[in-house]
């Protein structure tokens, strides 16, 4: 959930202050028994992230300053959101209470604008920043250029059928304005401890407000994109599972069938000693031809029709796990729809197969 942390122009009106009373408020957040982890966010709240800014690469020969989207965040912020670090580190708290100039980029920006992956190490400047209290309070080092240590892994968090942008991640130190975000996760539903979240604020300032707090799961998935995003799903989801029984249906009615038509050629190989597990068994290979025939063309096409598929999922079709994971759901059905034919085969009375017409 999001808990918005506004403070009054007399109040906290230095760098160092209000840098400490945020960090603060986020560590006796982060040590009630209900919360996992806390990290703030000045700006990159999701689904709607960053703050678009241009910034000058050192060391580009390009004329114009690229447009990317700087997020002020805490270290805890991608631990917290589950973003994982591609390469390099996230700064330390030290370096976070100090406004250290260094950042970390996405993946996306990383392959942009250094494509050999050598993006750590590389600097930038960021011209918007300047100090202009109370309103706003730049640390003094980022002013100057800020060294890239780390690259995150790219999160959708400009829409899910809009292109990912480059962004920067550095530290909420280095850019307050008169307003932060504490980003929390919880044990429990999270509107239940606003109350004592509050409670923990007014312990440190009995004057100060809180915002408006949102569950932003819920708030999240309110919004219209993922509502309808929600609603394929849903659809896909529930024709998948009646295409699965229809077919399941099918194969055994295919199955039951060609049991039927081979009765009397079953009677004549247990008649002349063929075993119950012998019937059973060319049954099942008989079928399993088949239904290998089957999931060989579905990985083909899954394949083939990749491109297509991404205009409804993020995830591609190639994904080994996945599509091992749908190879055994459907050979495991095949498998429950040929038990019965095979069964009822392997029972069959030799004298009464025989007299079948």
């Amino acid at each position: 959930m999001s808990v918005p942390i506004p403070v009054h122009e007399s109040t906290h009106v230095t760098w160092k202050d209000r840098a400490e009373f945020f960090e603060q408020i986020r560590a006796r957040i982060a040590a009630m028994p209900e919360v996992v982890a806390a990290g703030i966010s000045t700006n990159a709240t999701p689904p709607s992230n960053g703050w678009r800014q241009n910034i000058e690469i050192l060391g580009s020969t390009a004329r114009e300053k690229p447009e990317v989207r700087v997020n002020f965040v805490s270290p805890e912020y991608f631990p917290l959101l589950r973003i994982p670090l591609a390469q390099g580190r996230l700064w330390d708290h030290t370096e976070n209470m100090r406004g250290a100039a260094l950042a970390v980029i996405n993946q996306t920006m990383a392959k942009q604008f250094w494509p050999n992956g050598d993006a750590i190490g590389h600097q930038f400047k960021l011209p918007v920043l300047k100090d202009s209290p109370p309103y706003q309070r730049v640390a003094a080092e980022a002013t100057g250029a800020f060294q890239i240590i780390g690259v995150a892994a790219d999160v959708r968090d400009d829409g899910l059928r809009n292109p990912i942008k480059p962004q920067v991640y550095i530290p909420f130190t280095s850019n307050m304005w008169m307003f932060t975000q504490i980003l929390v996760r919880t044990r429990v539903a999270p509107l239940s401890i606003v109350r004592d979240i509050r409670a923990q604020i007014v312990q440190i300032d009995p004057e100060q407000q809180v915002m408006r707090v949102r569950d932003l799961e819920a708030w999240i998935t309110g919004q219209e994109e993922y509502a309808q995003q929600r609603l394929m799903a849903t659809l896909f989801g529930v024709f998948s599972v009646l295409a699965l029984a229809l077919a399941a249906v099918g194969l055994y009615s295919v199955v039951s069938y060609g049991v039927a038509t081979r009765t009397n050629e079953f009677g004549i190989r247990m008649a002349l000693g063929a075993q119950a597990a012998d019937v059973f068994r060319i049954v099942l290979s008989s079928t399993a031809v088949n239904v290998g025939a089957g999931v060989i063309a579905g990985i083909v096409l899954s394949i083939a029709f990749n491109k297509l598929s991404t205009k409804w999922v993020t995830e591609s079709s190639r994904d080994p796990l996945l599509l091992g994971g749908v190879t055994v759901l459907l050979v495991a059905a095949a498998t429950l729809a040929c038990l019965v034919p095979a069964r009822r085969a392997a029972a069959t009375d030799p004298m009464q197969a025989l007299r079948y017409d």
